[in-house]
C-alpha cells in the first residue's frame, strides 16, 4: 500500500518542508544513485505491465527524454506482477522529490479497465517524474501528458505526493481506461498522511488549488455519477473507496498537528517519527525515506534520510546525490528478489536460457546484506518488548549524532565545490555516507547477536507459524 506524509514549511523547526515514507512491498529492496543521462534523439523508454501482471496489459514504447536528471531512489522487485526494477519515487537534483502510494479506485472503474491496457504504471511515472520533472507541478503536468497520449497501466488506482521546497501536490490516478485524475496543491500549512493517497471535494470552476484533465467532471455525469444540483464534487465519493483519510492517517495528522503546536514547530525528529513509531511501521515497510525539502547552493548537496527496512527496527541516514554510489551492502541482493530462486551465479545454463544467470553481480553478492540483516533485527525486536525499546533507542542516539555531524560535512562539501574541487567533494560525502550506513550495519549484527542470545536463553523465541508483531492501525 506505501505511506507518505508531507509537512509544510511554515510548520517546521528548520523552516523548510519535508516528504517522508516507506512502501509496502515484501520482496527486496536498495538504494541507487543514477547519473544524469543523454539520450539520442529518436530514442525511446518500456513501461507499462505485460500479461503476467495482476491486472494485465501490454508493454509499449514511449519516448524518452533528451536529458534524464541525476536522481537515488529506492528500487525493488516484485508487486502485483509490475515489471522489475521498480520504485515509489525519490529525489531528483532539481530538488523534486515523489512518493508513490496505493489509492484504490471504486469497483466499477476498476472492472471497466481494458483487457489489454497500455501506458506508463505507477513505477514508471514516479520514475519519469524523477527523470524529468523541475517543480513538483511540473511532474504533475508531465503526469496528466503521458497519460493523456499514451494511456495507464493500473493495478486498481493510484497515487503521488510530488514536492519541491516551495509547494506538493497530491495526485490520483484512476482506474477505467479513461484517463482520470486529479490533483490538490498543498501550501506551506498543509499536513497530508496518504496511505491510501485521496483527494476530495473538488471545485468545479477553475481554481489553482485543483488540477484535473478536461473530461473530469462530464464523465461522472455521464456515467450518472454526478448530479451537479445534489452537491460538490468529492473526488473521494465518486471515483474512489468513498473513505476519505483512514483511521491511520487521521491518527499521524492529529499527532503533527500537535507538535506543530509546540514552541518552535515540527522537528527533524517528529518527521522520523511520523514513519518509525511502532503504531504505523512493523515488517510490511520495505524502507524508510525522508527528504528535507531545500535549495542548497550545489545540487551534489541534495540528500535523504534512508532506512533499509521500516525505520521501527533501524536507523535513517543520510545518502547524498552527489555521492558516487552506495556500499555494495545496500545495493541490490539476492535475498527476496523476485526471480533469483530459478537462477545461477553460474553461466553452464545460459547458452539455452539466458535468464538462468542471477541478475546480481557476484562481487556484491559476496558483501552482507543489509536488508536481510536489519531484518533479522527486526524479526528479533518484534519478539520482545524489551528489545524492541532498546533498539529503538538505539538508533534514535545514532540519527541525533549523524544529526549533529551533518552541518560541518555539508559545509566541508560545499567549501570544496566553491573551489571547483567536485571530484574531491564527492570523495568527501561519499566517505561520510559510507561510513554512517557500514556503521549502522555494524551495529545491527551486533544488536542481532546481544538480542538472540537473550530471547534464545530465555526459551521465548517464536518459533511457531504465528509471527509476533505489534498492534498497528493499518
Amino acid at each position: 500500500m506505501s505511506y507518505g506524509i508531507y509537512i509544510g514549511r511554515n510548520l517546521t523547526a528548520d523552516g523548510h518542508a519535508w516528504l517522508a515514507g516507506y512502501g509496502d512491498e515484501p520482496s527486496s529492496h536498495w538504494l541507487e544513485i543514477v547519473d544524469r543521462a543523454e539520450h539520442a534523439p529518436g530514442s525511446t523508454i518500456t513501461v507499462g505491465v505485460g500479461p503476467e501482471a495482476d491486472m494485465p496489459g501490454r508493454r509499449s514504447e514511449i519516448p524518452q527524454a533528451a536529458e534524464t536528471a541525476r536522481h537515488m531512489r529506492v528500487s525493488y522487485s516484485y508487486y502485483l506482477g509490475v515489471p522489475a526494477p521498480i520504485t515509489n519515487g525519490g529525489l531528483n537534483e532539481h530538488g523534486v522529490a515523489v512518493r508513490d502510494i496505493w489509492s484504490t479506485s471504486r469497483a466499477e472503474l476498476i472492472a471497466m479497465t481494458p483487457a489489454h491496457q497500455t501506458g506508463p504504471n505507477y513505477s514508471d511515472l514516479a520514475r519519469i517524474v524523477l527523470e524529468r520533472a523541475r517543480t513538483a507541478r511540473e511532474g504533475v503536468g508531465l503526469i496528466g501528458a503521458l497519460i493523456a497520449e499514451h494511456g495507464y497501466s493500473d493495478y486498481g488506482g493510484n497515487s503521488h505526493i510530488i514536492a519541491d521546497p516551495a509547494e506538493a501536490w497530491v495526485m490520483i490516478q484512476f482506474s477505467g481506461g479513461k484517463g482520470l485524475w486529479v490533483a490538490e496543491r498543498l501550501g506551506p500549512d498543509a499536513i497530508r498522511a496518504s496511505r491510501p493517497g485521496y483527494v476530495g471535494v473538488v471545485p468545479t470552476v477553475p481554481d489553482d488549488r485543483f488540477l484535473y484533465p478536461e473530461q473530469f467532471v462530464s464523465t461522472a455525469e455521464d456515467l450518472g455519477w454526478f448530479d451537479p444540483a445534489s452537491g460538490p464534487f468529492d473526488a473521494n465519493a465518486i471515483y474512489g473507496d468513498g473513505k476519505g483519510p483512514w483511521d491511520g492517517a487521521r491518527w499521524v495528522e492529529a499527532e503533527m498537528r500537535k507538535r506543530a503546536a509546540n514552541e518552535g514547530g515540527i522537528t527533524r525528529e517528529d518527521v522520523f517519527w511520523a514513519i518509525s513509531n511502532e503504531v504505523l511501521t512493523g515488517d510490511t515497510a520495505g524502507y524508510g525515506q525522508v527528504v528535507p525539502l531545500v535549495h542548497p547552493s550545489f545540487a551534489d548537496l541534495r540528500m535523504m534520510w534512508h532506512a533499509p527496512v521500516g525505520p521501527v527496527t533501524a536507523p535513517l541516514m543520510p545518502v547524498f546525490l552527489g555521492q558516487t554510489g552506495v556500499p555494495d551492502e545496500y545495493a541490490q541482493h539476492r535475498y527476496l528478489t523476485m526471480g533469483e530462486a530459478s537462477r545461477f551465479l553460474d553461466c553452464r545454463k545460459a547458452a539455452a536460457n539466458p535468464d538462468t544467470v542471477s541478475h546480481v553481480p557476484q562481487g556484491v553478492e559476496v558483501s552482507d546484506s543489509a536488508f536481510y540483516e536489519f531484518k533479522r533485527l527486526m524479526h528479533l525486536a518484534l519478539q520482545d518488548e524489551a528489545i524492541l525499546r532498546q533498539v529503538w533507542d538505539h538508533w534514535r542516539r545514532k540519527e541525533r549524532g549523524i544529526a549533529r555531524d551533518l552541518p560541518d560535512v555539508l559545509r566541508t562539501a560545499e567549501v570544496l565545490l566553491l573551489a571547483g574541487e567536485a571530484a574531491l567533494c564527492r570523495r568527501v560525502l561519499t566517505r561520510e555516507s559510507h561510513g554512517w550506513l557500514k556503521g549502522a550495519l555494524d551495529d545491527c549484527k551486533a544488536l542481532v547477536v546481544a538480542g538472540s542470545a537473550i530471547v534464545r536463553t530465555s526459551g521465548r523465541l517464536n518459533c511457531s507459524r504465528r509471527p509476533i508483531s505489534t498492534k498497528q492501525l493499518w
